[in-house]
């Protein structure tokens, strides 16, 4: 299955890869995870590079894994 996608005008991209579970963490780090649009455990997105989305990322740090998708 591809991963979810969304677009900025930069171009610069993320793929987020959920590798912990939600579960047993504060109410406010699973609905980061939602907003950033992982709903369950290895699910894989690919989002903007964007302040707002580096500073969700940050907040779950321990929940994600992150790397820079590669344009070509």
């Amino acid at each position: 299955m591809p991963a979810k996608q969304t677009t900025d005008s930069t171009g610069r991209r993320l793929r987020v890869k959920q590798v912990r579970s939600g579960i047993g963490h504060v109410k406010g780090h699973r609905a980061t995870l939602r907003s950033i649009g992982l709903k369950h455990h290895q699910d894989v997105v690919v989002v903007s590079d964007t302040p707002s989305m580096r500073g969700m990322l940050n907040r779950v740090r321990h929940l994600v894994e992150v790397t820079p998708v590669e344009e070509g």
